[in-house]
């Protein structure tokens, strides 16, 4: 067996838990992932993990060597992508997880593109809003949208900045009325857009203030931006959406926005990864090519900023 196959498969077991976990994550056999501990530890001379029908442990030993492992193959990681760019263009698997929606309409076209660009480049993408663990999960990059919480070991860059808009079906402001100001939201029924039981307030931003929030009265509540979006077309009432969403409701007149004159609030954009010493040109290329593209799918008005190379 290779050695240092075989101690990818042992640090992916322990990341995960279980032999069962790291099989499905590598696309191996449960045995296999067995197989692959049992050469190490004969090699070695060393039991590495202490198993029971249950659960599994490291050994005082396992501990130390999975350290170990996790430099070495970190390094092999390393001179894989600077074999890579010597050769001029990105190349391997590209892990990328972003949120649903935003991922289907903005991100997932920009690296279809990349991807027809260079034939070597091979696409692994997750699309899904659980915030994930790079370095546990295996990813190269992720999307993310709104604030950063916990940054720590990760790098991030600013490529867009997408606007909020009020929005409603003419039928529902014919037959309610169009709010002339924010005070006149309160008195309007909204679609309300609901995570993990946390109803964000609507912000409409002010010059050198903090953002004034806003929540109309609502009777529904939704953790789906597209499904707010065709109870707004239905004419539910008001929603407060990314135009990126909306895009050809707008166009079509089946939505119209409300309060044009009212400042958008715009949420930033950013690629995060694992900080490293050497970034992997197939990572660069793709953070190159988002910040380039998705502004033209925010809106005229939000370009992408920030520094590109440093932290956002």
């Amino acid at each position: 067996m290779d050695r240092l196959g075989s101690m990818a498969v042992f640090v992916k077991a322990v990341d995960l838990g279980s032999f069962a976990a790291a099989a499905s994550a590598l696309g191996l056999s449960g045995p296999m992932v067995g197989k692959h501990i049992r050469f190490l530890e004969e090699r070695l001379g060393v039991r590495l993990l202490n198993r029971t029908t249950r659960r599994q442990s490291l050994t005082d030993f396992g501990r130390a060597y999975y350290e170990r492992c996790r430099v070495v193959l970190a390094e092999a990681d390393a001179a894989d992508a600077l074999a890579a760019d010597q050769l001029g263009e990105p190349r391997g698997r590209l892990r990328v997880t972003m949120p649903e929606h935003f991922g289907r309409r903005c991100v997932v076209p920009v690296l279809l593109q990349l991807a027809r660009r260079y034939p070597a480049l091979e696409l692994d993408l997750s699309l899904g809003d659980r915030l994930v663990d790079l370095v546990e999960e295996g990813f190269d990059l992720a999307i993310r949208t709104g604030g950063l919480a916990d940054r720590a070991g990760l790098i991030a860059r600013r490529v867009a900045r997408q606007r909020m808009v009020v929005c409603a079906a003419p039928a529902y402001l014919s037959a309610h009325g169009a709010p002339t100001d924010l005070d006149d939201l309160a008195r309007h029924e909204g679609i309300i857009y609901r995570r993990s039981a946390r109803i964000p307030q609507w912000l409409f931003p002010r010059d050198g203030r903090p953002a004034v929030e806003v929540l109309p009265r609502h009777r529904i509540q939704l953790d789906d931006l597209e499904t707010i979006a065709d109870l707004a077309v239905a004419g539910m009432g008001l929603a407060w959406l990314p135009s990126w969403l909306i895009r050809e409701q707008l166009a079509s007149g089946a939505l119209v926005t409300v309060l044009p004159d009212q400042p958008e609030y715009l949420y930033d954009v950013h690629t995060l990864w694992v900080q490293t010493p050497h970034l992997p040109l197939k990572v660069r290329a793709a953070v190159d090519a988002l910040a380039a593209a998705l502004p033209g799918y925010m809106g005229p008005r939000c370009d992408p900023g920030g520094d590109p190379g440093g932290e956002g």
